[in-house]
């Protein structure tokens, strides 16, 4: 399970824009889409994550450390508002877990002998296949 933020509404700017693509007369009237940005060095959130965040290569950051997420999936402004709240959650934990640290391991010494016993017999199989030489 990831852990939830609570994102100050301070912090973050939304805009009404209007949506792009096909949609009818209603498109280029109503500004139904949903421009969201977060600075995440003037943000609340924890130090470790805010690192984490901005090394993350992620194209909706921008080189000077704003997220900047555009939603307009639905027709109502509102749906889009939490959309786009509901991403950047998404964001910001994916990167409060840390991932496991990756330890090295060796394979056991009968699993190495199983390879390479089966590595023989295949070429061994391989082998038989050629032209019979009859000297």
């Amino acid at each position: 399970m990831r852990p939830r933020f609570n994102i100050p509404p301070e912090e973050v700017e939304i805009s009404a824009i209007r949506a792009q693509g096909a949609g009818g007369q209603n498109v280029n009237k109503v500004s139904s889409a949903v421009h969201l940005r977060f600075d995440i060095a003037a943000s609340s959130l924890p130090e470790p994550i805010r690192e984490r965040l901005l090394k993350l290569g992620d194209q909706r950051i921008s080189k000077e450390g704003v997220v900047v997420i555009k939603a307009q999936e639905f027709r109502s402004l509102e749906k889009n508002r939490d959309e786009a709240l509901r991403r950047l959650e998404m964001l910001i934990s994916s990167v409060a877990v840390l991932p496991k640290t990756r330890r090295p391991t060796r394979p056991s010494r009968s699993a190495v002998a199983k390879r390479l016993d089966s590595k023989s017999r295949r070429a061994s199989i391989k082998a038989g296949r050629g032209k019979v030489d009859d000297h």
